[in-house]
This record gives C-alpha cells, structure tokens and sequence, in this order.
C-alpha cells in the first residue's frame, strides 16, 4: 500500500473510532447518568428515556427512546403526554403517561395520569413538582440498543472493546509517528553527511585543478624563457656568422693589398 492509501486508512479508521468514542460519551451522559431515578440527564433541556412498558401502546412501545422536554407544569393540558415521578410497585420510579384530568385546589394543581394502554387511571396523583417534562417525539426501537449498551455484555462488546482498539491503535499509530520521525531523522543526517562528503570533494577537486592551473602556468612560462633563450642563441649564432663572414673578407682584403 503506497503512501496516501495508508494515510486515507489512518483518517477512516480515525474517524471511526472517534465516532465510537461520541456515542460512547452519549451513552454514558444518556444511560449512567439517569441510572439513579432521582436524576433525569439533560442535553438542552432535552431528556432521553428508554420505554419499559407497552402501558402507552401504541403511542409507543417497549424498547422505544423517548425525547422528554422540560416544561412550565401550568401550561400542561389533559391530554398532553408527561414524563413524572412516581411511585411503581413501591419503589420511587419514572413514569411516562398522558393527563386525564387536572384538579385545582387551594391554588395547586394536581395531575391525573393515565396510560393509553390502561383500562384504569394511575393510582397516584401527582403535583407539579414530580413532573420531569412533557413528551416530544419518539425513536422506536432505540432504546432496546441503550438497554442492551447498558447490559454487561454489550458495554463490554460495543464500549469498552472499542475504546481499547481506539487506546490501542493511538499508541501504535504514536509508535510508527516515533519510528518514522527517526527514519526521518537517520535520512536527514544521512543526506547532511553525503552533502558535506560532497563539499569536501568539491574543495579538494577546487585545490586540484588550482595547482593544476599553477602547474600549467608555470610550465607556461618555463617554456616562454626557453623559447626566448632559443631565440637568443639563434641571434647569437646569427651574429656570429656575420662576424665570421666580415672577418674572412677583412683578411681576403688583406691578403689583396699585401699582394
């Protein structure tokens, strides 16, 4: 695999993992934090709940996530959907069911619940402080995933597995950073010392073919003296023919007048 191909893995694996790390993030705001039924975890007002029963069938069903907004108690009507505190099977509970009629006494309003799916209303009354907020909307079949995120084994398959591939491919990916950022550095000084070895021919090529061109102009000017010096003997030799020449005729002459 060439060079970008391993870079487009590293991004979509990256990408994915981070994804994984998001939704386990959610998970653990939407599922841990409303473990405990006294507290509700809320994104913007918003709350996520996991559906329980089919008491509200068919508005929705068991294994839905609803979408709960918080809301001002006084502006409910009866028929609108609400998400309260109650208590189920006597122990302290969420509930989600639609009004059926709202009491006013003494200034406070008390809601009656009840479910769709229930041929009775809900035992107990409920005031505006056990209201968490009003229903918006639905996500069927949601909530059986947080449900079974929320179980042992798929925390484990779906949260902590992949965060530990996440941790694991960090440090590898941090590792061959490491290697390769020494393979960097290797290549460099490599490249500096071949430069320097380069430089140092270089300047001793640069002496080289100074002295050569010392040497040349110094047989240059050897061979000038020489040729001068050739050319003064040959004067010389010149010279002294025509002495030699003058001096025969002196004496021819000589010869001549003695005669």
């Amino acid at each position: 695999m060439n060079k970008t191909g391993k870079n487009v893995l590293n991004v979509v694996v990256s990408v994915i993992l981070w994804i994984v790390i998001l939704v386990a993030a959610l998970f653990a705001f939407v599922t841990l934090a409303t473990k405990d039924s006294t507290r509700i975890a809320s994104i913007g007002g918003f709350s996520p709940l996991t559906v329980q029963s089919d008491s509200m069938k068919p508005t929705f069903s068991t294994g839905d996530l609803l979408i709960i907004k918080k809301c001002n108690p006084d502006t409910l009507a009866e028929g609108d959907i609400i998400t309260f505190h109650t208590i189920i099977d006597n122990q302290y509970a969420l509930n989600t069911h639609r009004i059926k009629e709202i009491k006013e006494e003494n200034g406070i309003r008390n809601y009656v619940t009840q479910g769709d799916n229930n041929a009775i209303a809900d035992m107990h009354t409920i005031t505006g402080a056990d209201i968490v907020g009003k229903y918006v909307t639905k996500i069927p079949f949601l909530g059986k995933l947080m449900n079974f995120l929320a179980s042992s084994v798929g925390f484990l398959l779906c949260i902590v597995l992949p965060l530990l591939v996440f941790f694991v491919y960090q440090v590898y990916h941090l590792i061959m950073i490491s290697v390769e950022m020494k393979k960097a550095a290797a290549i460099e000084a490599a490249l500096e010392a071949e430069e320097q070895q380069n430089a140092k021919r270089q300047q001793a090529a640069e002496a080289e073919a100074a002295e050569v061109d010392k040497i040349k102009a110094e047989t240059q000017a050897a061979l000038d003296e020489a040729e001068k010096a050739r050319k003064a003997l040959e004067e010389a030799k010149r010279l002294q023919a025509e002495a030699e020449e003058a001096l025969a005729r002196a004496k021819a002459a000589q010869e001549k007048l003695e005669k």
